[in-house]
């Protein structure tokens, strides 16, 4: 019931009822803490009653504030503003300290300063041993520089990464502030209902609460409409509390489940609840830090309403105090999602790296030791000394730090980098694509999604709403008639019931240009029968004048249960008067009386109500129409007071008004995004709470179901009994029997839409587990969200609940906007696989070189320093070009990749295996014969600290010419011949290649000891370049190489049950999507080749058809034509004859049967039974070839 408010008070006399000065923060702070009845008497005590508390604060319920600077500027400095202090992001010192904590790097840094220590230890009267070859007696002076080089390497990897870190986080905190920006709330301010943003909103201010809404202030209700609030982000409680005035309490960072209302802000930022959480969070410094990670599982996304406000504060973002700021999940029982499909293949690849590359590098550290132990005191009889033991340590060091190199080089860190710099780049981009990504890896698990379930209204549909038919009056009008076509007090009381119906917040508004369509502001279904009323000639606001929502007796709001909505109005003789609107065939079995043709009301049988239904509904919903009943009932001042908590009494015995049909056109772009989706090979499926009749034309139109399809349609109550057993528990397999062929879920709760959602992404009926976006604008669509793979939020009509749950924010709330998102996330999945294709050729060469080098000529011809290099160019520099690729098009002309696909394909295999098999050749090359080949001394078998030589020097510059070019070749992972397409679009690339080259010129030419390097001449420049450049040449070569006669590359595969789901529902195999454009080109040629026979041989049968001697039964002998229920359907007499013994006889009858097939339509002159039998002959033949 309302309550607390005195119509027409307003800003001036809650000013001359006040004597006192305004209220103080910690007054108001301190009433905010009570709870319940306690705070209402605290209320009456301090300032008699809520009109009292808003003249202290110097505001009006009708009003509000009056919206100056001066007042609001003022208003801020006494009780602050709606925001958080941020916390301090990390400092870029804090950012080193944590990249040194790297295992790998801690290990080069001891290895090196130990190095760099024996390196100035000369003990007197020894000698240095000369195991390996000549000893130079300058070369101990210069033992400093590797030590010093690697020092400087891993402080260069450090700084990147901190760099790295530090540019992330910039990223993702003005990420966050775009999405706080965005957020805004209904305010009233002189008079008028605004939106401002929530940063804005200070004490005083009249907020206008209403179903769906995240509170982001304290404050106590004025007017309160049929007003739930969920408080268990604060309280733990689930049940939701009824506010009215025995309970005026709304504690900010909680969210309006059912119903409307007003309230004053009473306390805002830190001086709120959810602000105190923050301050309290802030001091304790508790260290549950949300890091910002290389990609952040939802699956680690926390379930209590202080952590996430830890988590919020800790980013460091100027936090508002909005749903974002203060909340929580609505219900901890929401189901943790694992982990994305990307994030799980990338940990499980990382680890199995990670161990080869322990394994290769202990084995290198164990064959060098074992070596030189050998060559030392086996071979070259070298008798032990206790004073050369400094220098045996030396060569243990050095073989130690070859061995790290290994494994630095082998282990894959550079993956998470590359994830998060595609993924950003991606959130950034998507932007503009109408995408607001809030959870990073929602991005790449898009890319997999095999199913969506779509809302109707708004998503498919324009949202754009306007009555196109209407019932009225006892007379059924397919376009709207003039308004004197119908009884004048009867349009009135239509108006009455429309106007005060809707929410006060839904208005129609003049055209922002001229000419222009009247803009629509609040709920579309609702705009639409305001515009109704207006083309009726009549004003709604006059009326909405005359009654206030402070008037209003009582409101029944539209929730999914009632699916209706009712306004009660108190009369003055005493009586009331119901105003319902909701779903047609369920406000119209509510009904016992119609109004007439002539306005007067007359029974309203069960037999009237069908005919009804399927007279005027049931046309309406075929054309797509969403259909309305607007009815009334009068409560006679003379009975007693109705029980109005009893909804089933009160909400019966309804007199029906008028029943309208409601466009919504579906957007025009929205059946080719379906059609892209069903050829991306993902299914689409429309939930949504309108009759079946309408939700299956609008999915004709849209293109979820076309004619002849074979699939399901039902409501949600069917539904519902099919998946439950007698016990009415939902059983899974029941499920399974239906989801596959399920297309349109009608008239839906949002518990149908979890229960649908849950039931597809647990099913076990295929191999491969489900990816399920869906999307979702009502706050009990939270759960649903919470439960899918990905959810999409609806970015205009979506409530806050729904999208704090969400995944994805659609800014344009449009279904085409979602396949963009789709086409984004398989970007991010292929520009991993570039990346990993680009680094696992080099880990695999590099390894193998160290390995076998140290292991033939005690070191590996890759130095320490070099190696850093190396892993620079592979994870920085490879992940910033090859994770930045714009998505192209044809990334929708594959299936989706699935859960069980492996993330190395097998087109990438033989890429990396092809790619490392050209380098380690020309590598061992020119390890082995490089001296011989450019008449230079051989670098092999050098001392100690051996100066850089010519030879080891084009060694390493060929290896890394060779990686820069093989960085070209991994733009493109599925077999394409073209590795240079589209390569001007991305800049980025154009410039890490370029950057590289530079570099690498530089470290070659003026590099010197600390890159091991001394400068080369112009031919032996070119000659490097040409070994380089000739990756590109064989990766033409191994494109070549079709991947299936590679059998070693072929994984195991599974059959699907396929009998039980339908072909074109099945996951599908890693066979079945194997992409090798390479193939492709060979099978359509041979295609082409089969189609030019078979059109020869088509065309040969229809000459020959008319020759006399062919038998009439030829075309009918393919086991095809025999099943082909068309064409016994088409020709039945056909299909009788061929089932005889002599349609498969090599030496049919010569003659016909005496009589032509019935199947001809009477009057057909007479023809010979073998003319009859050619030219139906010829037909089929005709028919054949067109099919072929």
């Amino acid at each position: 019931m309302a309550s607390g408010s005195v119509p027409g008070q307003d800003h001036q006399s809650s000013q001359r009822k006040s004597k006192r000065s305004l209220c103080r923060m910690e007054e108001l702070s301190t009433l905010m803490d009570l709870r319940g009845i306690e705070g209402k008497e605290e209320i009456d005590r301090l300032y008699g009653s809520v009109d009292g508390l808003l003249g202290r604060l110097r505001t009006s319920a009708t009003e509000g504030l009056a919206g100056n600077i001066e007042d609001i500027d003022r208003r801020k400095r006494k009780f602050g503003s709606n925001t958080i202090p941020p916390k301090k992001p990390k400092s870029f010192l804090r950012l080193i300290f944590e990249a040194l904590q790297d295992v790998t790097l801690i290990i080069l840094e001891v290895a090196a300063l130990i190095s760099l220590g024996l390196s100035f230890y000369k003990p007197a009267g020894s000698e240095r041993p000369t195991t390996g070859g000549v000893h130079d007696e300058g070369e101990s002076e210069a033992g400093w520089i590797e030590g010093t080089a690697i020092l400087l390497s891993v402080i260069c990897v450090v700084m990147v990464t901190a760099f790295n870190d530090w540019s992330k986080e910039k990223q993702f905190r003005g990420l966050q502030s775009r999405i706080e920006q965005d957020q805004t709330f209904t305010v009233l301010r002189a008079g008028q209902i605004v939106d401002i943003k929530i940063s804005e909103i200070v004490v005083g201010d009249i907020l206008q609460i209403k179903y769906g809404d995240m509170l982001p202030t304290d404050g106590i209700l004025i007017q309160g409409n049929d007003l739930k609030i969920d408080e268990s982000s604060l309280t733990g409680e689930s049940d939701h509390v009824k506010k009215n005035e025995n309970d005026p309490m709304i504690l900010s960072g909680t969210h309006v489940m059912e119903g409307s209302g007003k309230m004053v802000v009473t306390a805002v930022g830190v001086s709120s609840q959810a602000g105190k959480i923050f301050v309290l969070l802030g001091a304790e410094d508790v260290e549950q830090k949300k890091e910002v990670k290389d990609m952040t599982p939802r699956n680690q996304k926390k379930s209590s309403g202080e952590e996430n406000l830890l988590n919020k504060q800790e980013e460091g973002d100027s936090v508002e105090m909005q749903p974002k700021a203060g909340e929580v999940e609505k219900k901890t029982h929401f189901t943790k999602k694992e982990k994305s499909v990307l994030q799980g293949k990338l940990t499980q690849l990382t680890v199995q790296i990670g161990k080869a590359g322990l394994f290769m590098s202990v084995l290198t550290v164990l064959i060098l030791i074992i070596r030189f132990a050998i060559s030392t005191f086996a071979v070259e009889k070298v008798p032990w000394n206790d004073a050369c033991a400094p220098f045996y340590v030396q060569f243990l060091v050095k073989f130690f730090i070859i061995g790290v190199t290994v494994l630095v080089v082998a282990v894959p860190e550079g993956l998470p980098l590359a994830v998060t710099i595609s993924l950003a780049y991606s959130v950034k981009k998507m932007m503009t694509d109408n995408n607001l990504v809030r959870h990073l890896d929602a991005c790449e698990t898009m890319g997999n999604a095999t199913a969506i379930c779509s809302d109707k209204t708004g998503t498919l549909t324009m949202n754009r709403m306007a009555v196109v038919q209407c019932y009225f009056a006892g007379h059924y009008h397919l376009k709207l008639p003039s308004p004197d076509f119908f009884p004048t007090h009867t349009v009135d009381l239509l108006l009455k019931g429309i106007a005060v119906n809707c929410a006060y917040t839904t208005k129609i508004m003049p055209p922002e240009k001229e000419g222009g369509l009247p803009r629509q502001a609040g709920n579309k279904t609702e705009c639409a029968l305001l515009g109704f009323a207006i083309d009726l000639h009549r004003d709604y606001e006059a009326i909405r004048r005359q009654f206030p929502e402070e008037s209003f007796y009582k409101v029944y709001t539209f929730n999914s249960v009632r699916k209706s909505m009712s306004t009660v109005l108190r009369n003055e003789d005493g009586s009331y008067t119901m105003f319902t609107k909701g779903a047609s065939e369920i406000v119209l079995n509510k009904c016992c009386k119609i109004v007439s043709s002539g306005g007067e009301v007359k029974a309203f049988r069960q037999v009237d109500s069908k005919a009804v239904v399927n007279s005027v509904i049931e046309p309406m919903a075929s054309e797509g129409l969403r259909t309305i009943c607007l009815a009334y009932k009068d409560f006679p001042a003379s009975a007693d007071e109705p029980d109005w908590d009893n909804e089933g009494q009160i909400l019966s015995d309804l007199t029906c008004l008028c029943i309208v049909g409601i466009e919504d056109p579906v957007r025009p772009e929205v059946p080719e995004a379906i059609r892209r989706c069903q050829r991306a090979g993902i299914t689409v499926r429309m939930v949504t709470g309108d009759n079946i009749s309408t939700a299956r034309a609008i999915a004709n139109k849209c293109g979820i179901l076309n004619p002849g399809d074979d699939f399901l349609c039902m409501e949600g109550k069917e539904f519902n009994q099919k998946i439950r057993n007698k016990h009415g528990e939902i059983e899974q397999k029941r499920i399974d029997e239906i989801w596959p062929k399920l297309r349109v879920l009608a008239r839906s709760s949002p518990t149908d839409k979890h229960t649908l959602v849950k039931g597809i992404i647990d099913s076990k009926a295929l191999d491969q587990r489900q990816v399920v976006a869906v999307t979702g604008d009502g706050t009990n669509d939270g759960p649903a969200l919470k439960k899918a793979d990905v959810g999409f939020a609806m970015g205009i009509a979506g409530t806050d609940v729904a999208k704090e749950a969400s995944d994805i924010i659609l800014t344009d709330d449009n279904f085409s906007s979602i396949v963009k998102a789709v086409k984004w996330g398989r970007n991010v999945y292929d520009a991993i696989s570039k990346f990993l294709q680009f680094q696992l050729t080099v880990n695999v060469v590099a390894v193998i070189v160290a390995f076998t080098g140290a292991c033939i000529t005690q070191d590996s011809p890759l130095k320490a320093v070099q190696m850093l290099w190396v892993n620079l160019i592979m994870d920085t520099f490879a992940s910033l070009a090859l994770a930045t690729e714009p998505p192209t098009d044809s990334l929708l002309l594959r299936k989706p990749y699935g859960r069980n696909k492996p993330l190395i394909s097998r087109t990438m295999t033989k890429n990396i295996l092809g790619h490392a098999i050209y380098q380690l050749v020309i590598i061992f090359t020119l390890l082995f014969t490089g001296e011989h080949m450019f008449d230079i001394d051989s670098g092999r078998d050098a001392p100690l600290h051996a100066p850089p030589s010519v030879h080891y020097t084009i060694v390493f510059n060929v290896f890394v010419l060779m990686q820069i070019f093989n960085e070209i070749n991994a733009r493109k992972i599925h077999g394409e011949r073209n590795v240079f397409k589209g390569v001007h679009k991305n800049p980025i690339f154009c410039g890490v290649i370029m950057g590289t080259v530079v570099v690498q010129i530089i470290i070659v030419q003026v590099g010197g000891k600390p890159f091991s390097c001394v400068p080369l001449s112009l031919e032996q420049w070119l000659w490097c370049v040409f070994y380089g450049f000739g990756s590109l040449l064989w990766g033409q070569v191994v494109t070549s190489v079709p991947t299936r006669i590679l059998p070693f590359l072929k994984s195991g595969r599974q059959d699907t049950q396929r009998d039980a789901i339908p072909d074109d529902q099945t996951e599908p195999q890693e066979d079945d999507f194997e992409i090798d454009h390479s193939e492709m080109e060979r099978k359509n040629s041979r295609v082409l080749s089969c189609r030019s026979v078979r059109r020869i041989k088509s065309q040969m049968q229809v000459v020959n058809s008319f020759r006399d001697n062919v038998c009439p039964f030829e075309s009918l002998e393919s086991p095809k034509s025999r099943s082909s229920i068309h064409n016994f359907q088409t020709h039945q007499e056909l299909g009788t004859i061929n089932e005889g013994p002599s349609s498969r006889s090599p030496n049919p009858p010569s003659a016909p049967p005496s009589s032509p097939p019935s199947a001809l339509p009477s009057g057909t002159p007479s023809t010979s039974p073998s003319r009859i039998y050619r030219i139906e002959k010829l037909k089929n033949t005709f028919k054949k070839a067109i099919n072929t």
